[in-house]
């Protein structure tokens, strides 16, 4: 017999009735039925529940044991009585007497309990992860997360893609976020840096005349934590292919992320028909640019109606230069105690509050309520309900101002008013593709013009968009968002210097900067680049939808806290003077 087991703690049920077995695992519960004990012993694949009486010669040692103890156990399989069957557990017909006990590994007092369903602070979870990592639930998502990464690899093959691994160690690159910089001990004073992403390799092996290319790739990024977003590290499926445009970039990642989220949903519906919104649209429509469409609202802008009306916030509000009023629909949301819950809610998020209007009963039919109905009139709030489509028992909420400046708040409030009323549909997982991306952005303090997405994207147009204001200049760029949540971000990929070293000159690089910073690539580019673009999907974004879950952490093995500390292995730590010393490094402490 095997020195630890003969079968998994899932595998034995009555055909194994009379068999001598040994199994290996932690003592998930123990119960004490005077002179009787039963465990239910758990491993990696399920429970199986052993017991022992004073006949057996292990009584005394079992007596010792307590919950997480592992141990090892040599018995007998017998059958459980009809009524004391478990039809939950696949080993629920039997159960093991125990003949022979080894206790592998004692345990001390636990800091949190495996067993059952209690919440603990995550800083606890955090320390002693390696214990909340055996309960059933992170084990079920972290063996979701395995046959997601699996299905996805199985996938890109089917599909005609080679998977090519590429450098962790290499120079820094803006990329929209801060580096993980590693200093050279060979070259001092010199850094490497981790890659927050694998760009300019995949370009390079595009350049290098490998058609499709994908990885399973860690990505590092030193970012501020967020519940969706690890602070240091990440997985995603990076991909890249030459000769496409756009819309071949959709073609082919759409039934990879449809089958992975076919397979793994839970019998969720998916969405077969992806919609591509511009950048713009959706900033208008949803308030943001990862708009979750199980919710049916789409704001509408209703300037028109308050320019020289009564209400003069925004009637004043409008004679200022880029400004405008938003509404968003509220259907069912007509009482003026959900409309003030809201106004309440705009007041929580720093604004003064949401101006609203809902429609109810009146003497000569439907009337239109609340402060605004007063202030514009009857002609005027008609028009607006007419133009939302909105009727009785229905509101309508209107934010104004500069959009920048309530954009993210109405979104969050279409959020809200979408959940609160019911009219997010639950069980769906909604995608959409988010186009045409601005290439710059303008810094509203220094009025510096940079870019705002990947800086490697072609701009449509090629060289002659670039010769006109660079806020007019579309990339293309595209994300792919599900539930509210960015899964995708990609572009077709720059692959010409001339227009490379144009849109770098807008965003404040000159030449020599780009080819000293790029210089890999631009050299490579003069060599018969061949067009190409691609994207990468957030593999921890994707199982966290899937499992269910509204934080990341939940779905990474050892993740890091809110403040990136790993409280488990104690890092980041000092290093040591001699560390220090061989780096050419010295730590100058902070007032």
């Amino acid at each position: 017999m095997h020195a630890f087991r003969s079968h998994t703690c899932a595998e034995l049920t009555k055909t194994n009735v009379g068999d001598t077995v040994r199994l290996s695992g932690w003592v998930h519960r123990v119960r004490d039925h005077g002179g009787v004990l039963f465990i239910d012993l758990r491993d990696h694949y399920g429970v199986t529940q052993v017991l022992c009486d004073s006949d057996s010669a292990a009584f005394s040692e079992l007596e010792k044991v307590r919950s997480e103890w592992c141990i090892r156990i040599d018995g007998e399989v017998k059958a459980r009585h009809p009524d004391l069957i478990n039809p939950k557990l696949p080993t629920g017909e039997i159960e093991v007497y125990v003949r022979e006990l080894e206790v592998l590994g004692a345990a001390e007092e636990l800091p949190l309990m495996v067993f059952g369903d209690q919440e603990y602070p995550e800083e606890t979870r955090l320390r002693y992860r390696y214990l909340d990592l055996r309960r059933e639930a992170m084990q079920t998502n972290m063996k979701l997360r395995s046959d997601v990464v699996a299905s996805i690899r199985r996938r890109m093959w089917d599909i005609g893609f080679r998977e090519y691994q590429t450098p962790i160690i290499t120079a820094s690159s803006p990329e929209g976020a801060r580096d993980f910089l590693v200093p050279s001990r060979l070259h001092p004073g010199k850094f490497y840096a981790l890659p927050q992403a694998p760009q300019q390799f995949k370009q390079l092996i595009m350049v290098s005349g490998f058609d499709k290319y994908f990885q399973i790739a860690p990505c590092f990024r030193d970012e501020d934590p967020r519940a969706d977003r690890s602070p240091t590290d990440f997985y995603q499926l990076d991909m890249e292919m030459s000769f496409v445009e756009q819309q071949d970039v959709f073609d082919t990642i759409q039934p990879v992320i449809e089958g992975v989220f076919e397979e793994f949903g839970g019998g969720h519906k998916v969405d077969r028909h992806w919609p591509q919104i511009s950048y713009r649209d959706a900033a208008k429509w949803y308030g943001t640019d990862k708009p979750d469409l199980r919710n049916p609202i789409k704001m509408q802008d209703v300037s028109q109606h308050f320019r020289g009306s009564g209400f003069a916030i925004f009637a004043k509000l409008l004679e200022q230069e880029g400004t405008e009023v938003r509404a968003i629909p509220a259907p069912g949301g007509g009482s003026r105690k959900f409309c003030d819950r809201m106004n309440k809610f705009a007041q929580e998020q720093g604004l003064p509050g949401m101006g609203y209007i809902f429609w109810r009963d009146g003497e000569d039919g439907m009337e239109a309520a609340g402060p605004l109905a007063k202030n514009i009139g009857p002609e005027r709030t008609e028009a607006i309900r007419q133009q939302l489509g909105l009727g009785k028992g229905d509101a309508a909420f209107f934010l104004g101002g500069k959009p920048q400046a309530f954009e993210a708040v109405a979104g969050r409030a279409r959020n809200v008013i979408g959940e609160e009323l019911n009219l997010t549909e639950k069980n769906r997982f909604a995608f959409c593709w988010v186009v045409d991306f601005p290439m710059y952005e303008k810094d509203d303090e220094t009025g510096a013009i940079d870019f705002s997405h990947n800086p490697f994207s072609m701009p449509q147009g090629g060289i002659e968009a670039l010769a006109g204001d660079p806020l007019e200049v579309l990339g293309y760029q595209y994300d792919l968002a599900c539930n509210g949540y960015e899964l995708i971000s990609g572009a077709i990929r720059n692959h010409r210097p001339d227009i490379m070293f144009k849109a770098f000159e807008l965003a404040g690089y000159p030449p020599e900067e780009v080819t000293k910073r790029f210089g890999g690539m631009v050299n490579a580019f003069k060599f018969g680049a061949p067009p190409h673009g691609g994207c990468a999907a957030g593999i921890d974004r994707i199982v966290m939808l899937l499992a269910d879950k509204a934080n990341i952490r939940e779905v990474i093995m050892f993740p890091m806290n809110q403040r990136a500390e790993d409280l488990m292995m104690g890092a980041p730590s000092l290093p040591t003077n001699e560390q220090l010393r061989e780096l050419s490094l010295r730590v100058v402490e902070q007032e």
